[in-house]
């Protein structure tokens, strides 16, 4: 066995070609948890989704969230009895569902879940994201117990951020996996 299995949670509408995830996918065989609903997204359904995919894993799994990927992983933790499958969590640029207009955009998600996770997790948010304010990442990544690193000018970390392959973001996803 050549490691954990990674699942890849992407948010509101999934992750386009263009997305470090869909990269990710192709150049390294992540492994993307599909939901049935993209555009839709619903707490309990999503969840669900993701606790079939941990379960399905023959062994350990590390969740690399994007977006509302992340507010998923801490809504889900909270509630499964299967956390301790999770390695780890990259949780990369959460979005701010407890804003009004996101809240409007994409409704029963807030509340966030705002609980310490039950592995280890370090969190990249950019400093100038338009869903979601440095101020609010940082203390989500509080909140979550994950580590915070400064994503820097590039807005949410998304395909729209040329990104590309993003190097910077396996290297910290490698630097995480090697800590115990």
């Amino acid at each position: 066995m050549s490691g954990p299995e990674i699942l890849l949670l992407p948010g509101w509408q999934n992750s386009d070609a263009a997305h470090w995830q869909s990269r990710w996918e192709a150049v390294h065989g992540d492994h993307r948890v599909e939901q049935h609903d993209w555009m839709r997204p619903l707490r309990g359904d999503w969840s669900a989704r993701l606790e079939e995919e941990v379960l399905a894993a023959r062994g350990p799994v590390v969740l690399v969230a994007h977006s509302l990927g992340c507010i998923l992983v801490a809504a889900w933790a909270a509630h499964s009895v299967n956390t301790a499958k999770v390695r780890a969590a990259l949780l990369v640029a959460p979005g701010d569902l407890e804003r009004d207009d996101l809240r409007q955009m994409i409704p029963g998600w807030a509340p966030i879940v705002r609980r310490k996770l039950p592995f280890p997790a370090l969190m990249i948010a950019g400093s100038n994201d338009p869903y979601c304010d440095a101020e609010r990442s940082r203390a989500m990544a509080d909140d979550w117990g994950a580590r915070f690193v400064d994503g820097g000018a590039r807005g949410h970390l998304n395909g729209e951020s040329g990104l590309g392959d993003w190097p910077e973001g396996r290297a910290l996803l490698n630097e995480l996996l090697q800590q115990k």
